[in-house]
């Protein structure tokens, strides 16, 4: 049996040369960031969101932790935090899953058929179970302002260098802060 460091190196090697956009932090392969798409024919479909990818030392006999890095609509999804409530990651973890089962399955299916039941964001399951149509149009509004390719982009551009960026980062926030307060309310 493979030690969990080379089983470690194995599965991030398959998410390297994978399709998907990964970005290793600090060139740690226990710490990533994987550009995630929404997926086709659901109110996510043309999102692009920044996926953080911590893999704890036990892995993969313990799960590894998910996170979205910019802000996604979804109840199972804590909408501040980005940190995802998904069984098949927490409770049903197995050492015959990978890396590319996370974003090839579990995060689409997840998103596909979410589960207002059990909550992370109480609004967005609310807002499902009283009016499908309003939730998708507010997921949509939420692709549209913090899950679009300029979105993502600036989401990496805060973590990846901090110190480059401060001079642009605090332009940006006093920016922001001009607008008026109820612009971002309307939908």
């Amino acid at each position: 049996m493979s030690s969990p460091r080379r089983r470690i190196e194995t599965d991030v090697m398959k998410m390297l040369m994978s399709d998907y956009e990964v970005t290793l932090v600090n060139d740690n392969m226990q710490e990533f960031f994987v550009k995630f798409k929404g997926p086709a024919e659901t109110p996510f479909e043309g999102g692009i969101w920044k996926v953080h990818v911590e893999l704890p030392d036990q892995y993969p006999y313990k799960s590894p932790s998910i996170g979205f890095v910019n802000r996604i609509f979804h109840p199972n999804i804590d909408e501040l935090s980005g940190s995802v409530c998904l069984d098949v990651i927490n409770q049903t973890w197995s050492p015959m899953y990978d890396m590319i089962n996370i974003f090839e399955a579990f995060l689409p299916q997840l998103l596909r058929y979410p589960n207002p039941s059990d909550p992370l964001n109480g609004e967005a399951a609310a807002l499902l179970l009283r009016d499908p149509s309003l939730y998708d149009a507010k997921v949509k509004d939420y692709v549209q302002r913090y899950a679009s390719k300029n979105a993502v982009d600036d989401a990496g551009a805060e973590s990846e260098d901090d110190d480059d960026l401060s001079s642009v980062g605090s332009y940006n926030d006093d920016e922001e802060e001009a607008q008026p307060a109820g612009q971002m309310d309307d939908v």
